[in-house]
């Protein structure tokens, strides 16, 4: 019983979003959303943002932690808080709201009719990215975690896909593998959130100077279907009275020349985290893993189940 209330009181507070932070002025909701974050906080809600943090800042001293995590529960709330509103954007509204770097080499494959695959972190607003691919750079696939309650997931899954996105779930339908392998024939963009090991088949890399776990599943697909793997990174930037994005393309990955699949798919995860772990420490609050990613911070259980799935 009591889950089903906290289910029920989850969904209600989305279909409050949805229908009321669209209808109050910009700067009102985001006001809103920051006193929200900054509440989460006061009360202890942002204990593993912290954790992270700490690692990839090991530098600061406790009050620029503080002030860091602050920042970065307001960078996440804000996330939602532009999620919310993005149905109402036209083209324009998005063109306006994000900025683009490195994108030189990725319209060109997509000029060719030909797929990029994207290696991204949880950093910045992604949907609204990925909203802005859609309109004015090529279709976007991707995949979804699934969340819960059920209800709340498609919710999220009819938003994106209102968007214009083709959203595939990661669990709880047909393998997701070989959907993607068929995007990737297409002329397109396949954006994958990849700096959480999701599936306990991820690979360890060194993120930050520490060993952390990461989704093989971009290289892997890169790989397979011989696309060009590029990092990317996500980062607000203030526009005006508001926020936008800065969305950037780093350099595609090299493609190992010699070893076995799997030695080629861990170099370039790799790669891809380096480009991430930069982006991170330049921009940490943008960062919004509120989840463990690091292998101290990993319980052996789960570890061993990794283990076994290699």
């Amino acid at each position: 019983m009591l889950g089903s209330v906290t289910d029920a009181a989850t969904l209600a507070g989305h279909r409050l979003g949805w229908a009321a932070v669209r209808r109050v002025p910009e700067r009102v909701a985001y006001r809103a959303f920051d006193a929200v974050a900054d509440l989460t906080v006061a009360r202890g809600g942002a204990a593993r943002l912290r954790a992270n943090y700490a690692r990839v800042r090991p530098e600061l001293d406790d009050a620029a932690l503080d002030a860091l995590v602050r920042e970065g529960m307001r960078s996440y709330l804000r996330y939602y808080c532009e999620a919310f509103r993005l149905p109402e954007l036209g083209p324009d509204d998005l063109a306006a709201r994000v900025r683009v770097e490195g994108d030189g080499p990725v319209r060109e494959v997509l000029d060719a009719d030909g797929s990029v695959v994207c290696f991204l972190g949880h950093l910045g607003n992604w949907d609204l990215a990925g909203a802005w691919g859609t309109v004015h750079l090529g279709p976007v696939t991707t995949v979804a975690e699934r969340l819960e309650p059920e209800e709340v997931f498609r919710e999220f899954l009819e938003f994106r896909e209102g968007l214009g996105m083709t959203i595939l779930p990661l669990t709880g339908g047909p393998d997701v593998f070989p959907a993607l392998r068929e995007a990737a024939r297409r002329r397109g963009l396949i954006p994958l959130l990849a700096d959480r090991d999701l599936t306990h088949r991820g690979v360890t890399v060194d993120f930050c100077g520490l060993p952390a776990r990461m989704a093989p599943g971009p290289a892997a697909l890169a790989l397979a279907e011989r696309r060009p793997l590029h990092p990317v990174s996500i980062r607000h930037e203030r526009r005006g009275a508001g926020w936008g994005i800065v969305l950037t393309f780093h350099p595609a990955v090299e493609v190992p020349a010699s070893g076995a699949t799997r030695e080629k798919v861990v170099a370039m995860t790799q790669a891809c985290a380096d480009a991430l772990g930069t982006a991170v420490r330049e921009h940490t609050s943008d960062w919004h893993m509120l989840q463990r990613v690091f292998v101290e911070d990993l319980d052996p259980e789960r570890l061993a189940r990794a283990g076994a799935a290699r």
